[in-house]
């Protein structure tokens, strides 16, 4: 067979496996999530040569040994400053970065949001356990109050993050959120974090079966996933229940749970638009209920925003050929001299 034939048979999952032993505890919410992630790569149209993984330290972080690409398990929370270094050299990579709730919001939590506000062309992957789940189970950012852990035998008074909401705070162009135990759904979103230009936020919940067993039970089985999964589709109503009959709709800028039928129908009902920063702001606080008043909220899980900004790397590429273009190359010892010049006689 030639070179060129051989180019041009399709790759599969297959391709993206190694021959690394892949070492997580049986059960855990990672398998689930590599699996999902070799399924979409040969579709994204990307040469493997050409997809960089990269991540920090922790259980999650092991994604470089078990892909077929280029990659590099980092150092504890810098996996953002590694990967905006590649992307700024290497603009054409596809570059994955693969973190934990720890990892990236704890040492890691400086780096993130000034990844997401620079707004670098990568993709973002933080798995949500709500745990530390390779030191052997201290509580993380993202744990609830009142968590007994090793680290807070008395309970967690820590506040958690909402990261959704954070990395809107941090002005990213993309915030979507996802599960490992549905397979289809996080394929979805895998895809559309990659077909994002600009900094895509992807939170997966992942679950910890030896520490944090059953933190997301209600969002994943079936008994109570469809009361408490919200899932969003753009221009589409915010649709729940087992028998799609609950809504949310905004009274004023208030969403309340609503029961469909009895005079009120799909036409009342919150339309989702990915475009829209002023509701999806809202749709990351449905979180937790902090406010009850408004029904009991359900999870949402989807793409909550999405925007088109100019990327960091880009930017700084034109900057570089203009300056080259207008003033030539660069003269450092005027750099270093600066403006205020003298000379000693």
């Amino acid at each position: 067979m030639s070179a060129a034939a051989a180019t041009s048979v399709p790759l599969t999952a297959k391709d993206f496996a190694t021959d690394q032993e892949v070492r997580w505890c049986p059960g855990c919410g990672d398998y689930s999530i590599l699996a999902q992630v070799q399924k979409i790569m040969p579709g994204i149209g990307v040469p493997k040569e050409n997809i960089v993984i990269i991540s920090g330290i922790g259980c999650s972080s092991r994604f470089p040994y078990y892909i077929n690409t280029f990659g590099m398990h980092s150092i504890h929370g810098r996996a953002t400053a590694i990967a905006s270094g590649l992307k700024a050299t290497r603009p054409e990579l596809s570059v994955w970065i693969v973190t934990g709730d720890g990892d990236s919001l704890s040492i890691g939590g400086n780096h993130t949001i000034h990844l997401l506000r620079r707004n670098f062309d990568v993709n973002v992957l933080m798995f949500n356990n709500q745990i530390y789940g390779l030191t052997k189970g201290q509580y993380s950012p993202t744990s609830e109050q009142q968590k007994i852990t090793k680290s807070t035998p008395f309970g967690s008074i820590d506040h958690p993050f909402n990261p959704a909401a954070l990395a809107m705070g941090a002005d990213a162009s993309f915030v979507g959120r996802s599960m490992d135990r549905d397979p289809k759904h996080l394929q979805y979103m895998l895809t559309r974090s990659h077909q994002h230009k600009g900094a895509s936020f992807l939170e997966i919940y992942q679950n910890c079966n030896i520490f944090n067993d059953g933190a997301f039970e209600v969002f994943t089985e079936k008994s109570s996933k469809a009361d408490e999964a919200l899932f969003l589709e753009q221009g589409k109503p915010l649709v729940f229940g087992a028998t799609q009959n609950k809504g949310i709709k905004l009274d004023g800028l208030k969403p309340v749970v609503v029961e469909l039928g009895n005079g009120v129908s799909a036409d009342d009902l919150w339309i989702h638009d990915e475009r829209d920063f002023f509701k999806a702001q809202l749709l990351v606080r449905l979180f937790d209920d902090p406010n009850k008043e408004g029904g009991h909220y359900p999870r949402p899980f989807g793409v909550f925003f999405e925007t088109d900004r100019a990327c960091y790397e880009d930017v700084m590429s034109m900057q570089i050929e203009e300056t080259i273009a207008t003033k030539g190359k660069g003269d450092l010892d005027k750099l270093l001299r600066g403006k205020e010049v003298w000379e000693i006689i």
